[in-house]
């Protein structure tokens, strides 16, 4: 983890808004449509340095590709992984369950549905290194030719656990199977990413949501908590081979504007959160239904060696962020924690998580992300 003892880093949370040239194309992909592979690689490219200037001129300080070429932050996997044939028809969280009238209209996208989960149907292997090492190559010409100077690079990649959540079981004989299949694939993605020298985000919202899915939504908080612990585990197998000081994990209560009446208390958790090999946590703290909640930090302080990057503007809203607010919720946090835990300040969550589901409209999540920048510099000032 990339962080420093005397001043506030900012960073964001993987996926950045797509120009529509790169959206019509990632539609065209999930609908099965063949499309021009050099037009395809030319609009990427272009895509991919565009969110690295951007972020430059903003003066983000850790950064990444912005997942251009992902349709969404866990279903890219499907081009990576074998067994996944065909989509079945989904119940979507617990709370947009009793506000359906809300979900109908709010969860549409021309690119994909988030109603239809892939299915798998064979055994999984991880057959994805060609675009994986594509991916990473992409990257690094692009900082190479914009001679940038970031003070990190991050690449995300999707928590065995999330894949397995959002993605119909219809081969293994039991989800702990499931799971730790995944793990197995999946970690050969991880190991890409981390000999490349990047710091390797997990995109692990699911240790918070799965009270909210359909196996869980009826369970006690013990039997949540007890999902939670596997699911860590599930992590932990998957990372053995990939140094924890290189990995910094992201969970949350989901990147979309619902009722969120039904979201599990962070204090209950964090102590299974714990158990991660990692030592990056990135856990909304904007979000209205758990601002609250910095106070879990202080009932169950962060392992020792461990960064935290709260989150710190809204990604469910077109309201930007005040500066001064932005400093208000970080000073907060730095109040509860120990005074050696170094905080990097971070959106709740990603500002493109699925392509063409976007809560912001590109142009204003780039300006929230400006005011991050500028709130970290006046929470550094009243905190160092």
């Amino acid at each position: 983890m990339t962080a420093t003892e005397d001043r506030i880093l900012t960073t964001h949370i993987g996926s950045l808004p797509r120009s529509p040239e790169l959206l019509e194309l990632l539609k065209a992909r999930q609908n099965g449509v063949d499309i021009n592979e050099e037009e395809w690689n030319a609009t990427v490219t272009k895509a991919t340095r565009n969110v690295l200037t951007r972020q430059d001129d903003i003066g983000l300080d850790i950064v990444n590709n912005g997942e251009q070429a992902r349709v969404s932050f866990n279903w890219y996997v499907a081009d990576r992984l074998s067994g996944i044939d065909g989509k079945r028809e989904q119940e979507l969280w617990a709370d947009l369950q009793e506000f359906p009238d809300y979900a109908e209209e709010t969860f549409k996208t021309d690119v994909i549905d988030l109603a239809m989960q892939p299915v798998v149907t064979e055994s999984i292997e991880y057959t994805g290194f060609d675009e994986a090492q594509a991916e990473q190559r992409e990257l690094h010409n692009a900082l190479e030719t914009l001679d940038t100077d970031f003070e990190g690079v991050f690449m995300t990649s999707a928590s065995p656990s999330v894949v397995a959540t959002t993605h119909v079981n219809e081969y293994y004989g039991s989800h702990e199977e499931f799971l730790f299949a995944i793990a197995d694939a999946m970690a050969e993605e991880y190991e890409l990413i981390a000999e490349t020298g990047l710091t390797l985000q997990i995109d692990a919202p699911e240790l918070l949501t799965i009270g909210q899915t359909a196996a869980y939504a009826d369970e006690s908080r013990e039997q949540i908590k007890d999902a939670t612990r596997l699911h860590v585990e599930a992590l932990n197998k998957a990372l053995e081979n990939v140094p924890p000081e290189q990995v910094r994990l992201h969970t949350c209560w989901g990147s979309y504007e619902g009722p969120h009446h039904l979201d599990t208390d962070l204090v209950d958790l964090l102590p299974e959160i714990y158990e991660a090999d990692i030592s990056g946590l990135s856990i909304e703290q904007a979000n209205p239904r758990h601002q609250h909640e910095y106070r879990a930090f202080g009932e169950q302080p962060l392992p020792d060696g461990w960064t935290l990057i709260p989150g710190v503007v809204d990604v469910k809203t077109n309201i930007i962020d005040h500066p001064e607010t932005i400093a208000d919720r970080l000073v907060r946090v730095a109040t509860v924690v120990d005074d050696s835990t170094p905080l990097v300040a971070a959106p709740d969550c990603g500002f493109g998580t699925q392509a063409g589901l976007g809560m912001v409209h590109p142009e204003i999540a780039w300006a929230k992300l400006e005011a991050l920048v500028e709130g970290a510099e006046i929470a550094t000032e009243r905190v160092y």
